[in-house]
């Protein structure tokens, strides 16, 4: 994965962000996060055992804090190469693919097969099994419509691997297809109602297909409406709880296009903080109990992006 691309410049920008943090703060969620780390290499949920898309989020939260190093990162290859011998899922497939380029960018563990075209090419296969005749990728080899999250994470999995989307023009005429006249955009072309997360999702997706003329302003005013007075942001104009996923979507998309100021920043990092544990981590809302390593991730990049 080059520097260039969406997952690493997201990353570095995290990183530099999590430098401004205490150096006891920042020690507090990395011994957090390596103290989730299972027996074989994994990470888990809120289930016991190791779960690849939960891998994946621990290990960019223990790269942005500079964790992902030494014998922690070994094991984690370790994990994620003996996953490469089952037959997972295509969505713990992506996870696979993105938490390998991890651990790759971070510590230099190898994990991806030495033959990489071939198998390379048996991954295209799947992931395009998905694509749907609206343009976009299905979640399901059951799915009809495309999803847009879907759409996005196949997108970041082909650049993180520098392989060519097989039909990057139709992907891009599905997404601009989910944009609505509130300004963003939905997950699926039967909703109404844009959410913020599909909106985020739309707008790296497009990012990495190189759709750079957006109209921007209706995309920011839609983002900003929906921070709420907690300080977060909520997932769509519903649901009047914001939570960490939310929050962290909606910043990430916002200083890309240097928009920060159009949002109250301060009072969005309040809110991380309320969901921040004082013993590590961070739960995904005031109505959560517990921490896991996905809204850690994402506790992490608030803090990081409202201190650039």
């Amino acid at each position: 994965m080059t520097e260039s691309a969406y997952l690493a410049r997201l990353l570095m920008r995290l990183g530099q962000g999590v430098e401004q943090l205490s150096e006891d703060r920042r020690r507090l969620h990395g011994d957090w996060l390596l103290r989730k780390q299972q027996r074989d290499g994994g990470f888990p949920g809120r289930e016991p055992g190791s779960d690849l898309y939960y891998s994946a989020f621990a290990l960019r939260a223990l790269a942005v804090l500079g964790e992902l190093t030494g014998p922690p990162a070994e094991r984690a290859a370790a994990y994620l190469r003996a996953q490469l011998e089952q037959d997972v899922s295509v969505i713990d497939l992506i996870s696979l693919v993105l938490a390998a380029r991890q651990v790759e960018m971070a510590a230099g563990c190898g994990v991806l097969p030495a033959d990489l075209a071939t198998w390379s090419a048996r991954l295209v296969e799947q992931l395009e099994s998905l694509r749907t005749d609206d343009g976009g990728y299905a979640k399901s080899s059951e799915g009809h419509a495309g999803s847009t999250y879907q759409t996005f994470l196949i997108a970041l999995v082909y650049e993180a691997l520098e392989i060519p989307h097989p039909d990057a023009d139709r992907a891009r005429d599905f997404l601009l297809t989910q944009r609505r006249e509130d300004g963003g955009f939905v997950e699926i072309r039967a909703m109404r109602r844009s959410g913020l997360n599909p909106t985020a999702a739309a707008v790296a997706a497009l990012e990495i297909l190189g759709q750079t003329d957006l109209p921007r302003e209706p995309i920011i005013d839609f983002v900003a409406e929906l921070q709420n007075d907690e300080g977060g942001f909520c997932a769509n104009t519903r649901i009047p709880i914001a939570d960490l996923l939310s929050t962290f979507t909606a910043l990430q998309t916002l200083v890309s296009w240097n928009a920060l100021d159009d949002v109250d920043g301060v009072a969005a990092r309040r809110f991380a903080q309320a969901v921040e544990e004082p013993t590590g981590g961070f739960r995904a809302a005031g109505w959560d109990d517990d921490a896991d390593v996905e809204y850690s991730f994402y506790g992490l990049g608030v803090l990081a992006l409202t201190t650039l």
